[in-house]
């Protein structure tokens, strides 16, 4: 069953409630706190984004607020993407402040199974909130594996000559992963802080399901690790590269400046207009300096060349 009420969405199984809130109002707010008695801390804070996660335990409800790093699905909501719950015995409050991709399509998963009478949720709602952390940290592995793409791509590019342009798409990726780590870290104390708080609220026998949430959390955290090491590595092959081809540029351009340096003496000192100059009344002259130039600058290409093995 789904109603609609401006950016409220209200999903029911049985006697399960699940109300989804994108950018509550004070009226929809008030609404859910009288609906669901919530705290009026909580419902305070239910009105615009917090910059911390979370978790709160109520006599009726446990309060949770996580912040989840986003690279390729970016709405309005820059970084990050906050969502609040608020959940009690029979209750979940969603509530967030840009669009989720992955609630969205949790809700379609929802209503099928409540219509077809099929639906693995337990007997409280935790379990609902469960299966949401478990799609939102499907989703966080679907962002890292774009990333593994990118890996591709740019490893790819990094062997076809393109170092230069590879400089800023690896610094760009590891900002990416820099922000997505920064977002992440605090997942770790939180959820096991609402691992305690849902063991005492739900009952022993939930608590498997709660260290299930924190074994999510802890494979994309190594998979976050993993990606890390890999774009690090990336950057000090491209900059090792980066570094020969210059090093080999400047070798030339200095190998030509020591060839052409005598060369250039050498037109200098028959260019002077003073007496005594050899050859210079010869009919030939030109032909005769621009030859011993010829054979110096021979000469001197191959000491740089099979001698010193310089080029």
């Amino acid at each position: 069953m789904l109603e609609y009420k401006v950016m409220i969405s209200r999903y029911t199984y049985k006697d399960l409630v699940w109300v989804d809130v994108q950018s509550p109002t004070q009226e929809e707010v008030r609404s859910l706190m009288e609906e669901f008695s919530i705290h009026p801390l909580v419902a305070d804070e239910l009105l615009g984004p917090t910059l911390r996660p979370k978790v709160d335990l109520y006599q009726d409800f446990i309060y949770l607020i996580l912040h989840f790093p986003t690279i390729t699905h970016k709405h309005d909501g820059g970084e990050d993407q906050e969502i609040d719950f608020i959940i009690g015995k029979k209750f979940i409050i969603t509530a967030h402040y840009d669009l989720v991709d992955q609630l969205h399509e949790f809700s379609k998963v929802f209503e099928v199974n409540s219509i077809l009478d099929k639906s693995i949720i337990g007997d409280h709602a935790g379990f609902i909130l469960f299966y949401i952390l478990k799609d939102l940290y499907k989703m966080l592995d679907g962002e890292l594996d774009h990333i593994n793409h990118d890996f591709n791509e740019i490893q790819d590019d990094i062997f076809k000559g393109k170092e230069r342009d590879m400089v800023n798409s690896i610094s760009h990726l590891n900002r990416d992963l820099l922000n997505f780590k920064q977002i992440l870290r605090p997942h770790k104390e939180v959820l096991e802080s609402f691992e305690v708080a849902g063991t005492k609220f739900f009952g022993e026998e939930f608590s498997y399901y709660l260290h299930t949430i924190v074994g999510e959390f802890y494979k994309i955290s190594s998979m976050l690790d993993g990606h890390r090491e890999t774009v690090l590595d990336l950057r000090d092959t491209n900059d090792s590269l980066l570094t020969t081809k210059t090093n080999d540029i400047m070798k030339t351009l200095t190998i030509t400046a020591f060839i052409l340096l005598p060369l250039t003496f050498i037109g200098q000192v028959f260019g002077m207009s003073v007496p005594g100059i050899p050859a210079v009344d010869n009919p030939n002259a030109f032909w005769i300096i621009l030859s011993a130039m010829g054979v110096v600058g021979v000469c001197l290409f191959a000491y740089f060349k099979f001698f010193k093995k310089w080029m």
